[in-house]
């Protein structure tokens, strides 16, 4: 019986389909029909109520007057674009037109009952009116319950948390959509409990579990978007209970620029998890280094350098060169550029420029091309590990590079050099933090000479949505199912939005007086772990752990990489104060002036040269950079060397004595440079 019933079920929803599908003109000339009928209906209708009979089915001069009536009126329909209306979208505003058609109507029943004598009062027309736009109107409203009946049972349930306007909006957009079908409302406002909207039951947040046992929900949908991050934080950290997967959707502020629409059902973001509010920047500070000047982002490809891009140009600079070293991602941000108002003929001239920071030749070339005023150096590489197993060229790279963009600026003039550091600066235990800290060094060094250009470092951790970001792999691995693996239990990182660090970068140098660190306020550390438990459960599975061993997905920890650290700091001393901004913060630090940082740069550079791996590590030891490497030498071209080394070594033991003539030293020279 249930298998006969589920087929009856799903003949009928195929044939409202069919009748949904039809063309448009052959639906047009079934309503013109149909309003044709429901005209003189109502008015045979009306005229056997007013005389409580059905004599007037055989009146001829009646008929001849429905007649006259329906055409008349369909006429009129047809000219005021009745038949324009698509029944699916029906609003408010339909209901205004169809009091309009049948007050025409009305006048048109008045007129031809003036003009031909026919059994009409004034109450049959009173009731004819009533009787219409109960017809047309219902006659409409039944259509359009028949095509949501013909996509309901082909979507998915669902329940909506937040039953505000955001909410109402939502219930419309899905309803005309083919995928989600919305089923309760839950708010946690208690003038709204027991409530309906949107045809829809309003429930408090504690039934929010039986509503989706009930209606067997297939995810629950955020529709809060004006919320304070705070409070969806709060509401995130309850739905992670539930066996379903949690979505949101879109902000007002995309909807109505045009760039998402209502119903566009996303996966929660992180800001939401992290529950930090955006502070709304200081406009002279964003305009003091930018606005009508020449302004140069190196990196300008990466994560941040091409935010602090997009940021810069809605500050109207006059020229935005961009200097990166991937053809790719400087084509990417040119061209994303190139659509923005304030980029073209009587706006900011952009200049994409392929060079390294590594190249001096080249960046004298283009500072004395183009006058530049301000510098925002993104240029470094980034990801720990990479660096650790590229330990020459992550130096060389961050260093002198940084190196060699400072002085050509300095010489050149340059009124702010602005370097991007990294909270992996501060006592690092890896490559490339004690690289960034060296760097920090520089400018700090560079400041204290003096000269025109003001140098300061801006210090933050991980950004949301960066190239080495955890949240895009932990999504992919709960998407194949897992597992998802972590390093460490216990570890913890600092995370903060791109689009506000960018904007902090900004303002922190424009209040730079030359040599300070400025810190930015990252918020509270996020343990890594308890970020990919709320991943798993929002997406609606379960951790699999002892205590759930029939969970879903497992966390697996896979130990520290080389170099990783379990926690991260921002400040390295003291003498810490506040500035205009409450999450900007200035700080002055040690360092050595040039001529003696000068000396170790030179030597370490002479190690880059011979690849003297140890040397270069006791040499950022020596340096006062705190830096303490948990690892030994991590790089890939250094272990491959001891490795045959290690082959070399063993071979020359198994020979006999007069097979080893050849002295270990001369096996031990080093290797041809080719190999190097």
């Amino acid at each position: 019986m249930k298998t006969l019933s589920t087929q009856a079920l799903s003949l009928k929803a195929l044939s409202l389909k069919t009748l949904v599908r039809l063309p448009r003109c052959l639906k047009r000339r079934f309503l013109f029909v149909l309003d044709g009928v429901t005209v003189a209906a109502s008015l045979q209708l009306s005229t056997m109520l007013h005389v409580e009979s059905l004599q007037p089915l055989g009146d001829a001069r009646l008929w001849l007057t429905c007649a006259l009536v329906a055409v008349t009126s369909l006429l009129v329909f047809q000219r005021m674009g009745l038949y324009r209306l698509v029944i699916r979208y029906m609003n408010h505003a339909t209901v205004r037109v169809l009091l309009e058609a049948v007050t025409v109507s009305l006048l048109v029943l008045m007129a031809i009952g003036w003009l031909m004598p026919a059994p009409l009062s004034g109450p049959v027309i009173v009731v004819y009116g009533l009787v219409l736009l109960l017809g047309m109107g219902g006659g409409r409203f039944l259509l359009r319950e028949l095509y949501l009946l013909s996509h309901r049972q082909w979507r998915r349930p669902v329940v909506i948390y937040g039953a505000g306007a955001a909410g109402s909006e939502l219930v419309t957009a899905l309803r005309h959509g083919s995928d989600y079908q919305p089923v309760a409302f839950v708010d946690d406002w208690r003038g709204l409990e027991g409530t309906e909207v949107e045809g829809l039951r309003v429930h408090r947040p504690a039934a929010l579990e039986a509503l989706v046992e009930e209606h067997r929900a297939a995810m629950v949908l955020l529709a809060i978007p004006s919320a304070p991050r705070c409070r969806r934080r709060d509401i995130l950290h309850r739905l992670s209970a539930l066996p379903v997967p949690v979505k949101t959707i879109p902000g007002m502020a995309d909807v109505i620029d045009g760039r998402a629409r209502i119903s566009e059902v996303r996966d929660v973001a992180l800001e939401d998890l992290l529950g930090r509010e955006p502070v709304p920047p200081f406009a002279d500070l964003l305009d003091a280094d930018i606005r009508g000047k020449s302004v140069m982002v190196t990196g300008a490809g990466g994560s941040i350098g091409s935010e602090l891009c997009r940021q810069i140009i809605a500050q109207h600079p006059a020229r935005l060169l961009l200097v990166d070293n991937s053809e790719f991602a400087l084509h990417a941000i040119e061209q994303e550029l190139l659509q923005e108002p304030a980029v073209g003929k009587s706006g900011s001239e952009l200049k994409p420029l392929l060079v390294s920071v590594q190249c001096l030749t080249a960046l004298e070339t283009i500072f004395a091309t183009f006058e530049v005023n301000t510098v925002y150096h993104t240029a470094a590489y980034k990801h720990v590990p990479m660096v650790e197993y590229n330990l020459i060229e992550g130096i060389r790279n961050n260093v002198f590079g940084t190196l060699n963009l400072a002085r050509v600026a300095m010489r050149h003039g340059v009124e702010s050099f602005v370097m991007v550091s990294t909270d992996k600066a501060v006592r690092p235990t890896n490559a490339m933090g004690a690289s960034k800290r060296l760097t920090e060094l520089i400018c700090q060094a560079f400041a204290h000479l003096g000269g025109p250009t003001r140098f300061c470092m801006v210090r933050f951790g991980n950004v949301l949505g960066s190239s080495g970001s955890v949240v895009p792999v932990f999504r992919r691995q709960i998407e194949q199912g897992g597992p998802v693996r972590v390093t460490h239990p216990e570890i913890t990182r600092f995370f903060m939005t791109i689009p506000e660090a960018a904007l902090l970068v900004i303002q922190a140098g424009s209040m730079a007086r030359g040599g300070e660190v400025f810190v930015l306020d990252m918020g509270e550390p996020v343990r890594i772990r308890d970020l990919a438990v709320n991943m798993i459960r929002l997406s609606g599975f379960e951790v699999k752990d002892p205590e759930h061993p029939d969970g879903d997905i497992e966390i697996v920890h896979t130990g520290l990489r080389p170099g990783e650290k379990l926690f991260e700091e921002l400040l390295i001393g003291d003498d810490v104060e506040e500035t205009r901004h409450h999450r900007i913060m200035r700080c002055r630090e040690r360092f050595w002036e040039w001529p003696r940082l000068k000396a170790l740069l030179e030597e370490l550079e002479r190690a880059l040269d011979a690849t003297d791996y140890l040397a270069i590590r006791r040499l950022l030891e020596t340096a006062p950079l705190d830096y303490r490497p948990a690892d030994a030498v991590a790089d890939l071209v250094w272990e491959e060397r001891q490795l045959c080394l290690q082959v070399r070594h063993d071979g020359v033991e198994s020979l006999d004595d007069d097979q080893a003539a050849v002295p270990l030293g001369a096996l031990l020279e080093p290797m041809p440079r080719s190999v190097k």
